[in-house]
């Protein structure tokens, strides 16, 4: 299809998006409100409507009065019905696809449901949104006359009591339109191969002779593939192997660890790097701006809001609070009610507003991956900056992290002890402790405070690791590839003693 008809059909889609856009934006809580009221509509004749009487609820009061907040465990024996064969439990039309998730906190399997309003009305308007606003803030771009390079999971889709299950990126590859497939490289054969490796070999042979004018994908999973293209072809940098490289839509786990690597073998000053939130229980906030680290919460994707306030999180003052209610650069535990029946669901993840007006936020890190053993609130936001400064200044690159307490013993005070794979080395570890501990003091009063005159936590400790030991702590754990990711923070040390173990050859 030539360029200009190419834009032409970009330019009509947008026009047709943007009204509805502005109108969520000048009106965020009435939308939200009523969107929230149409949920309920919805499901009133269902189980779980019934079971809290969803008919006679009239306002955001009654909703969250009677309708408890819920963890994944609280809807399992719901959703497992479901998976048997069972419906109208927790939405009134048929659900018969499930986003498999083992998460990072346990390795039972998570089976988040995905109903077909959810794929149309949130995922794939997403995604559609995503490449209008890109289109809107770039208006020269060239991006449709080549093909997106796209890195999702490395599993199939099964099948299972006439239902399916699978990574949401195969989910979203075996359901996605036509014309999607055209735009995109690998095929869909290749995109949900299951064993990473020979998936590997197989994106790397199809798509190094593709037109590639951008990537989507995880940003840690999508480095070891771009190296490992550069490695293949004998090139210095990606633009040698594709000139008409423009933009990479990432999402999943924190850019910041990896953007000076990225900016290495994207050796251009006007490549773009464009953020997405999304997850298997819906997509949810886009950046909508060139250049910016801010992403637009997305208010009309079929999922109503509510969060909790991270100073209360978990405990007996725990509050909740919906969206008008929300302060700047406050750190809240987000909760969800979807158009898949997800019902005042504990998504697991922490955001900070950074706009009110409109709702802007950043993903500061998960409810589960803290650090509060001493009360020093630190957040994945804090570690990811703080790491991605001290490389900088240190001239070092890393590859992987994560931290756990040393717990306090026969009077010896606390400190964090960190894992860290370096890509590049820093010349001195000791310089590289003390200048990451500085600069998470810079980042986190409350980290500062504890680490004053070491009267609380003694200095940080890091580990070196070796070469591919995250990598292979994956593999062992059957985690390689797609939406996987390290659990950067911990209040155990359950993971880093794993790795401890595996870095000396101990069995486990």
């Amino acid at each position: 299809m030539p360029f200009p008809i190419i834009n032409s059909i970009a330019s009509w889609v947008l026009k047709q998006r943007i009204h509805q856009i502005e109108l969520f934006l000048k009106y965020p809580h009435e939308v939200q409100e009523e969107l929230m009221m149409n949920l309920i509509r919805s499901a009133e004749g269902t189980v779980i409507g019934q079971k809290y009487d969803f008919e006679s609820i009239k306002s955001y009061q009654t909703f969250s009065e009677r309708i408890p907040v819920s963890s994944y465990e609280d809807l399992e024996p719901m959703i497992e019905l479901t998976r048997k064969g069972a419906q109208n439990v927790f939405w009134n039309t048929p659900i018969k696809w499930f986003a498999k998730s083992s998460g990072t906190t346990n390795a039972k399997s998570k089976f988040i449901p995905v109903s077909n309003e959810a794929l149309e009305d949130c995922h794939y308007k997403g995604s559609k949104d995503l490449l209008c606003m890109y289109l809107n803030n770039n208006e020269n771009s060239e991006m449709f006359l080549g093909k997106s390079l796209r890195l999702g999971g490395s599993s199939q889709i099964y099948e299972n009591n006439n239902t399916y299950f699978g990574d949401l990126s195969a989910i979203l590859i075996e359901n996605m339109p036509i014309w999607a497939e055209f735009s995109s490289t690998p095929s869909s054969k290749i995109s949900l191969m299951s064993e990473w490796e020979a998936k590997l070999t197989a994106i790397i042979n199809e798509t190094k002779t593709e037109n590639v004018t951008s990537f989507a994908g995880v940003p840690s999973w999508m480095l070891v593939l771009l190296n490992r293209i550069m490695t293949e072809t004998g090139k210095e940098n990606l633009f040698e192997l594709w000139p008409n490289l423009e933009v990479y839509f990432h999402g999943g786990v924190s850019f910041e660890p990896y953007r000076e690597q990225y900016q290495k073998i994207l050796p251009q000053n006007n490549f773009k790097y464009y953020e997405i939130y999304n997850a298997s229980e819906g997509f949810f906030a886009i950046q909508d701006l060139n250049y910016s680290n801010d992403l637009l919460l997305m208010l009309d994707y079929g999922i109503f809001y509510e969060f909790i306030p991270m100073d209360t999180f978990g405990t007996p003052n725990q509050k909740i609070v919906r969206l008008a209610d929300v302060e700047l650069f406050k750190n809240y535990a987000v909760v969800i009610t979807t158009n898949s029946g997800l019902w005042r669901y504990l998504i697991g993840d922490t955001v900070r507003f950074t706009s009110l007006n409109p709702y802007r936020i950043r993903v500061s890190g998960r409810t589960k991956h803290h650090i509060n053993v001493f009360g020093e609130e630190l957040m994945v936001e804090n570690t990811d900056m703080a790491l991605a400064k001290t490389c900088s200044v240190l001239n070092c690159e890393v590859t992987d992290y994560t931290v756990a307490p040393i717990f306090m013993k026969n009077r010896e005070k606390g400190a964090h002890e960190w894992m860290i794979e370096f890509k590049k080395h820093p010349e001195d570890v000791t310089l590289f402790q003390k200048t990451l501990d500085e600069n998470l003091q810079a980042l986190n009063s409350d980290y500062e405070a504890k680490r004053y005159n070491n009267m609380t936590l003694n200095p940080l400790k890091v580990n070196v690791a070796r070469e591919n030991l995250f990598y292979d702590w994956l593999k062992e754990n059957n985690k390689l590839g797609g939406q996987h990711k390290i659990p950067r923070l911990s209040n155990q040390r359950d993971y880093l003693e794993q790795l401890k173990n595996m870095q000396i050859g101990v069995n486990r």
